[in-house]
Parts: C-alpha cells; sequence; structure tokens
C-alpha cells in the first residue's frame, strides 16, 4: 500500500495554453519564496494512507519510469517529459525504462472511463471510493517508502482522452510528485502543487523545488530542522543550476 497519495486540479484548455503560461511565467523569486514553498510540498501529504508524513521523502538512486497503455503517441509524450526532467534537475538520475520489471514508477495510461475501475484495482475497493470522494481525481500517484524514507517504488495513473492541455499538466505534476513533493498547497500561487494552479509544463519555480529536494545534501529522512540548517548553502548551488539551464538573467 502506498503511504501517501494526490491528485492535481481538473484543468481545461489546449497546448497553447502552455504557450501563454510560458510568456508570462514569473521566473524570478525570494530565498524565502523557495524555502517556504520547498517546505510546504516536501512535507506533508495531501491524502495520507499509511506512515509518517514529517521526513523528507525521495528516491535514493536511479529512477526508471515505464509507460503502460495503447496509446504510443501519449507514451511517446511521456518520454519527453521524463527526459526534460532529467535536463532539469541536476542530481536526478531519471529515465525511461524498456519493461516494467526494468522499472520503479509504473505509468499507467487509461481512458477516463476506466480511471475509476483502475484505481480501484491499485488501491483497493474502499480506498477507491475514498479517494473518489475526497479528491475526484483526473490522474493520480502514489508511491511507497523504507523505513528510511526511501521512496521505493511509485504509480501514476493519467488519462490520455480529456485533451492534450490535462495530459501534460497531469503529467508533469503527478511525474514530480511522485519523485517525493506529494502535498499540495492553496498557500503558494507559483506551483503546480497548488490546487488552483494548472502548468502543463516544467515551470522555473518548480525546478527550484525539485531541485532542492534532489540535491545530495538533502537526505530522505530529513526532519524539518534538518533540512533548514542546510537549505542555504544548498540553495545557493541551485539558483546557479536552474539560471543555467534557464538562460536565467543574473
Amino acid at each position: 500500500m502506498f503511504g501517501e497519495i494526490t491528485v492535481p486540479p481538473a484543468a481545461a484548455g489546449e497546448i497553447a495554453a502552455i504557450a501563454q503560461r510560458q510568456r508570462t511565467e514569473k521566473k524570478s523569486f525570494t530565498d524565502n519564496e523557495i524555502v517556504e514553498g520547498f517546505l510546504k510540498i516536501a512535507f506533508g501529504a495531501e491524502y495520507h494512507l499509511a506512515g509518517r508524513v514529517d521526513r523528507i521523502r525521495k528516491y535514493d538512486g536511479p529512477v526508471r519510469v515505464f509507460a503502460d497503455g495503447n496509446r504510443a503517441d501519449r507514451k511517446a509524450q511521456i518520454a519527453k517529459i521524463v527526459a526534460d526532467i532529467a535536463a532539469r534537475v541536476q542530481h536526478l538520475d531519471i529515465g525511461m525504462a524498456e519493461s516494467l520489471e526494468d522499472a520503479n514508477v509504473q505509468v499507467k495510461l487509461v481512458r477516463d472511463r476506466d480511471l475509476q475501475k483502475t484505481i480501484t484495482t491499485f488501491y483497493g475497493s474502499e480506498r477507491a471510493k475514498e479517494i473518489r470522494s475526497s479528491l475526484d481525481p483526473q490522474c493520480l500517484s502514489g508511491f511507497r517508502k523504507n523505513e528510511k524514507f526511501e521512496i521505493e517504488r511509485s504509480d501514476v495513473i493519467l488519462t490520455v482522452d480529456n485533451g492534450d492541455f490535462v495530459f501534460f499538466d497531469c503529467a508533469y505534476e503527478e511525474l514530480l510528485q511522485s519523485l517525493g513533493p506529494i502535498n499540495d498547497t492553496s498557500t503558494v500561487p507559483w506551483t503546480m502543487f497548488n490546487d488552483n494552479v494548472s502548468m502543463g509544463y516544467f515551470d522555473v519555480y518548480d525546478q527550484y523545488l525539485l531541485n532542492l529536494l534532489y540535491n545530495p545534501r538533502i537526505k530522505p529522512g530529513m526532519t524539518v530542522q534538518e533540512a533548514k540548517a542546510v537549505l542555504p548553502d544548498v540553495l545557493a548551488d541551485v539558483r546557479a543550476w536552474v539560471r543555467k539551464v534557464n538562460n536565467l538573467p543574473q
């Protein structure tokens, strides 16, 4: 059983909506804005099933993703999204797997009409009912961690037939949250981990958050206080990296 799961908000639009968001994206943030967002999404869980959520949770090794479904176009899009994440998160070794057996992240691609049935298969009928009543998801992700708070396996469920914007929005958020930052917050307006925000791409603010999480000095099992102690030094390195990969001004 997965320790935490989360779903993004419903979204509507087309790929043009992604381009519009990228044109108007905020890319400059204070240290406090970045650190506050990181602490809010890296600790806690939107929908908590089992285990403690007051610790850093992350993979501590290579992440391999397998897309399972019948839509070749959506599988190709997942591969591009994974490559984009790999290019933008410095210390994360993530790529596609050839088979489910070789993967520790399974992306299950389903039709919208099969979503609830698939959630039931993954989580059981009682949990599926709870998820539906409390979250009413369009897509879903969850992970299982060990006693060291290292994530061992993630599952992502995405619908393929709700339009391109919804697919990209769900795919980025769920894949990223399956890596550890599984809490949603309504108090940070720049993150895709906000139920009121839809992105459809890997925005600069969330690149800061994922690079903080996967910096080697942020370790699985860290408490808030332990993370706060190293964040200033980590943030300096993360700023340099995010600036470089996004061609941001000094």
